[in-house]
């Protein structure tokens, strides 16, 4: 049953949950001022309008679909998932959609190995994340989020969100858009969201048409 689902490359369909304009606008293409630019976000540039990077769609389509598409076999696996932003603002909608979906969620001071120092602080048997989704990369303008580090460490696969003045080099799925803007945001939300429940959803129907299989089969 697991590995039917890798033998389609968008198994859960998720092309149809975005388009292009949706990005547009949500204002996803929006990038900070030249000067704060990362060099190794370069690539995913489309270019600089009134001293303001431009982030190329084209691309950020392709990131996202992988991006969640690996979310999606994560679900469907019953991996545990922890959603992760600095940014105040954004604290009560990214909870409230782990919440919706079944998973967790870290808005607050992220302490110096919760993940690499997990069996002592915790005790031995503690489950780390099978994913982390960083909605934000940054704790603030220009210091990385001290969790994207850890997670590399421990070998935790990342997707992250990645702005122009982001170091995309430790996010296993990179996502290049807009981190601080709430239209783009709530799309963010909605669409890992939408992603996470069609992939439970779908696990639970294989489960139960597995089940009615198997009670139909005579026993020998």
């Amino acid at each position: 049953m697991l590995n039917q689902s890798l033998q389609t490359p968008d198994f859960f369909r998720l092309s149809e949950l975005f388009s292009l304009k949706d990005l547009f606008d949500a204002k996803v293409h929006l990038g900070h001022k030249k000067g704060c630019r990362h060099r190794l976000m370069e690539p995913y540039l489309f270019g600089c309008r009134l001293d303001q990077d431009i982030i190329d769609l084209d691309q950020t389509m392709e990131h996202l679909q992988a991006a969640l598409n690996f979310t999606a076999h994560v679900a469907y696996r019953g991996g545990i998932i922890l959603f992760v932003s600095r940014r105040r603002q954004f604290g009560p909608l990214i909870e409230n959609t782990s919440r919706d979906c079944g998973e967790y969620a870290h808005t607050r001071y992220w302490q110096g190995g919760l993940l690499t120092n997990a069996p002592i602080q915790y005790g031995t048997g503690v489950r780390l994340p099978d994913l982390i989704i960083f909605l934000s990369t940054l704790n603030n303008v220009f210091q990385q989020h001290v969790g994207i580090r850890d997670a590399a460490k421990m070998n935790i696969p990342t997707v992250g969100v990645v702005d122009s003045n982001c170091n995309p080099s430790l996010v296993t799925y990179p996502v290049p858009g807009n981190d601080d803007t709430p239209a783009a945001m709530e799309l963010y939300c909605r669409l890992f969201k939408m992603t996470i429940t069609r992939a439970k959803d779908k696990r639970r129907q294989m489960e139960l048409l597995l089940g009615l299989s198997a009670a139909s089969t005579p026993s020998s």
